[in-house]
């Protein structure tokens, strides 16, 4: 019997001390296997170590400073929509004009793109223009028919200072920002902080305005509404896209590349980014923060041409976004739904959410009734420069170059030009009428008699 024990223990230490030196040489051995299961387990999940884990009372936390900060009120403003008129861009799609309301009771004008024969719930997408951009600007209107034609609904509208939100319904004018330059002129001030946050929190107000209509709407899926965001669109969308989880897929052209301290989205045009997002530093590292807010809510791609000097792409290129990658990661603890990128030779400032390769990455997030990822490999592609030229259609001046928007190579072909008479919301009569609701001098008035009121909404 003795010996079977033996047996049984082998080499078992007998004296108290091997038995704990046993006992911790067990414990070490063990805590490695352990370690290299978690490894592996990290691996297949696509995820690595969390060093600082983003808990939801965090997330909620920042969000709520965001929102204070930029003058986002919660509840968002009344939305009150209203349908003015309907028209046929397009044999296969039809548009409405419309207005939603935004702050202090203003209204946007707006166009929704619907696919002219649907069935079931359809997902839905958001245009946020660049600077300048409105519902009238060519890819807007693009966007419109060729989403639309893939079964989403669509919606694009006239930002503030533009459009039918312009003091002279004119398009291009730069007006929420024309007092102070893209870069502050010798020993010009910088404008009121409290001013710029509120304009910041009016343009993603706006884009949140959106959101909440497409969510009303029968024919939307509110589980698949996505946006597009172009140039100051991308930030300003990347803002919104942080705090309002609704939105599900996020496309950030011309932008995207957050960066630190002094750098250029710091130094960018004062009053709708610079100083807003200075005004962020309370999030440590602003870039990092916001995309892993933006990861808890839904995808992102960010998609840039590696010639875009309008935001210093060319200055950052890819080792950029990878730390930012990195960095996201660290924070949020794992990888789901961290922003992707896309870079395209050759290309500068272009709205690239057009182009094949955001098609197909927006195909995958929101599932196109009309599409799949067949049809879109095989569709052809229109270069906007001749597009424009044979339908009449205007191109920012600026951004006509064939590095620019000119040379876009957008999805599709036979798009409709659409005249500008027929993307107005109102008649000249209804528009002059209804001028102290839309126009953005009367918000400006308003914001700044709050400012010194000392009222915090």
């Amino acid at each position: 019997m003795r010996r079977k024990e033996e047996e049984v223990v082998g080499n078992n230490p007998t004296s108290p001390e091997e038995q704990v030196k046993h006992i911790g040489s067990e414990c070490m051995r063990l805590a490695g296997f352990l370690f290299v299961i978690l490894l592996s387990l990290q691996a297949v999940a696509g995820t690595h170590p969390a060093e600082s884990p983003l808990t939801l009372r965090q997330q909620q936390q920042w969000r709520s400073q965001i929102k204070s900060t930029l003058y986002i009120t919660d509840p968002l403003p009344p939305l009150d929509p209203q349908v003015h008129s309907r028209f046929e861009p397009t044999p296969e799609v039809v548009a409405e004009r419309l207005t939603l309301g935004s702050q202090f009771g203003m209204k946007i004008p707006a166009i929704l793109y619907l696919p002219k024969s649907r069935s079931g719930k359809l997902p839905a997408l958001v245009v946020v223009n660049g600077h300048g951009g409105d519902k009238y600007s060519w890819y807007a209107f693009y966007s419109g028919m060729l989403y639309a034609r893939a079964g989403a609904v669509v919606l694009t509208f006239d930002p503030a200072g533009e459009g039918e939100r312009n003091i002279d319904r004119k398009s291009g004018t730069r007006a929420h920002d024309v007092e102070w330059t893209s870069s502050l002129r010798p020993g010009q001030a910088p404008p009121p902080k409290a001013l710029a946050c509120r304009l910041a929190g009016l343009l993603m107000t706006d884009v949140m305005q959106a959101v909440s209509y497409l969510c009303q709407r029968p024919e939307v899926d509110a589980e698949r509404i996505g946006a597009m965001g172009y140039s100051v669109g991308s930030f300003i969308l990347n803002l919104a896209g942080a705090v309002d989880c609704r939105l599900h897929a996020c496309v950030l052209a011309g932008g995207g590349n957050l960066d630190g301290p002094g750098e250029i989205w710091d130094n960018s045009k004062p009053l709708c980014t610079g100083v807003p997002y200075q005004s962020l530093s309370f999030l440590g590292d602003r870039p990092a923060v916001l995309y892993a807010l933006r990861a808890s809510c839904g995808p992102t791609l960010v998609i840039n041409g590696l010639a875009d000097d309008v935001v210093n792409i060319p200055r950052h290129g890819a080792s950029f976004f990878e730390d930012l990658q990195a960095r996201v990661i660290r924070l949020k603890g794992n990888s789901q739904d961290v922003f992707e990128t896309e870079m395209i030779p050759k290309a500068s400032h272009r709205p690239h959410f057009l182009t094949r390769i955001a098609a197909l990455w927006l195909e995958r997030q929101l599932d196109f009734p009309n599409w799949t990822e067949k049809d879109i490999l095989a569709m052809p592609e229109t270069h906007i420069n001749d597009w424009a030229q044979s339908h009449g259609v205007e191109v920012d001046p600026y951004y006509a170059s064939e590095e620019r928007e000119g040379g876009t190579r957008a999805l599709g072909q036979d798009v409709q030009g659409i005249a500008r008479k027929d993307l107005n919301v109102f008649t000249n009569g209804e528009w002059q009428r209804q001028k102290d609701k839309l126009v953005f001098e009367v918000w400006l008035k308003e914001a700044k008699a709050r400012i010194a009121a000392g009222q915090e909404s």
